[in-house]
């Protein structure tokens, strides 16, 4: 015979399903992952998931118990449910956009006014490329298609997302033979511009194995 947990976790999981929003309630917190109190449409907490330090802030977390207590009242996504082990992973900063996946403007405005805490800089002046950048940039110009890579300004995040250099293509349509990538490592974030004549698979899947080949 099930027992009382097993038979709660069988009656209500089977109403969950991935990408679902619940209200909750944060039961206790470590330094890695709080757990928190699913609130069922009865107004009863009858399923407890795990949101990781990862999926807290789009902040750089060191520790869960910075950010939240228990009893906190919180909005979670449910982004894995392992009915096996009985075990749901939410996430809390899903529910916000990454503050830079599209673009740069919203570090730096189109018409070159600054925000308070961000720095523009322009195309003239000197902008040291970020750590491991230059050799990135020197695969890129091997690869065929790809004619020439620059940065093309910088500005810098009031958060912290990661401390790693991260390096994607921007969704910003390009313009003239030109696409943006954009690189980011803690509060620094670089736009770079690419001229080539490939086209939007062909420069992710040549970005793909640059990165491939770069330790």
């Amino acid at each position: 015979m099930p027992s009382k947990k097993e038979a709660i976790w069988s009656k209500f999981s089977n109403h969950l399903k991935v990408g679902d929003i619940f209200e909750a309630k944060v039961g206790y917190v470590e330094d890695y992952g709080a757990f928190v109190h699913l609130r069922f449409p009865d107004g009863f907490y009858h399923l407890t998931g795990m949101v990781h330090v990862s999926e807290v802030s789009w902040d750089l977390v060191q520790d869960v118990r910075d950010i939240l207590s228990a009893g906190d009242d919180v909005k979670v996504k449910i982004i894995n449910i392992d009915r096996e082990k009985s075990r749901i992973t939410l996430s809390i900063k899903q529910l916000e956009d990454d503050p830079l996946l599209e673009t740069l403007d919203k570090v730096i405005p189109q018409d070159g006014s600054l925000n308070p805490g961000s720095l523009g800089i322009n195309e003239e002046s000197n902008i040291e490329p970020l750590p491991g950048l230059e050799t990135i940039f020197q695969e890129l110009l091997r690869e065929e298609g790809i004619d020439d890579v620059r940065i093309n300004r910088q500005g810098f995040e009031k958060r912290v997302v990661s401390q790693d250099l991260q390096l994607w293509l921007s969704n910003a349509p390009p313009a003239d033979k030109t696409f943006v990538l954009l690189a980011r490592a803690g509060r620094q974030v670089q736009e770079i511009q690419l001229t080539t004549s490939l086209d939007q698979e062909g420069i992710k899947k040549a970005l793909q194995r640059v990165l491939e080949r770069v330790p």
